[in-house]
């Protein structure tokens, strides 16, 4: 099962540890940040996953002492720089909330350490979320100095409005254990705990009635399917302050540091 897959895809990594259970790893320096070749391959790994008939459930985790710590300089440089490649990383962002929700095979995260941007919507939207208390989730997309497109939709699902507008728009961490008490994931345990949680929770999907199982992802999935007008006009105007002042000394503060000085023009 493994090799077809490390294959086709050389950024992410791949185990079985467990009959029907594929663990879908992210691996890689700065965190397991996440760089151009990594940001084309997440969204296409769903649909291989959803058409492989030995894979009955998926895990996705972080390699390391992180889940992911979301795109790094280099992807977001050329996007600022490079509107063709902005537009590129647009449609692959899109790809990967459609992959992600059109996959039939229950996904479970096991998250620990940061968890932000790309591989946070990975984390996130997986069926079923399981955190570490101490996990580390941030989406940092307004400190930045981009709207918070990509999660939007997702947050404001799972929480409610009140809260995602609190930890959107102030950039707010929030640990693996608040996180499920806020309800943005569906489980927190004991770091040490985590990933012996999550292959236990895939097990037993992989060994329960696949079609049913499926089918009711399939229908709870329709609440994203509903509002997926929210999350396209919110990734649009995400990648519309790609092309802005301000996130370019988001990323300049950054770098060096210190508290950014926004002088973008309010709409």
């Amino acid at each position: 099962m493994i090799e077809k897959y490390q294959e086709q895809f050389s950024r992410l990594k791949f185990e079985s540890n467990q009959p029907g259970v594929l663990e879908v790893i992210f691996s890689g320096p700065n965190l397991n940040a996440v760089d151009e070749a990594t940001h084309s391959e997440i969204p296409a790994v769903w649909p291989v996953i959803d058409s492989d008939p030995e894979v009955r459930a998926v895990i996705v985790r972080g390699e390391g002492k992180a889940f992911s710590a979301g795109g790094d300089f280099g992807l977001i440089d050329k996007q600022i720089e490079d509107y063709e490649f902005r537009m590129r990383i647009m449609r692959e962002s899109k790809e990967l909330f459609y992959n992600l929700v059109n996959c039939s095979k229950p996904i479970i995260s096991a998250i620990h350490g940061p968890a932000v941007g790309a591989g946070l919507v990975v984390a996130l939207m997986a069926d079923i979320s399981i955190a570490a208390h101490d996990a580390r989730i941030i989406d940092g997309h307004t400190r930045l100095g981009v709207a918070a497109g990509d999660h939007a939709v997702v947050w404001a699902l799972f929480c409610g409005i009140p809260k995602a507008k609190y930890l959107l728009l102030t950039c707010k961490e929030i640990s693996g254990q608040a996180a499920e008490q806020a309800g943005l994931v569906s489980l927190s345990v004991p770091k040490e705990e985590l990933l012996d949680t999550a292959r236990e929770v895939a097990g037993g999907l992989a060994e329960g009635a696949q079609e049913a199982i499926r089918w009711t992802k399939y229908s709870l999935n329709e609440w994203y399917r509903q509002n997926s007008a929210i999350f396209d006009v919110g990734l649009g105007l995400e990648f519309m302050g790609f092309g802005g002042p301000d996130v370019v000394e988001g990323v300049a503060s950054h770098r060096e540091r210190r508290k950014p000085v926004f002088t973008g023009v309010p709409q």
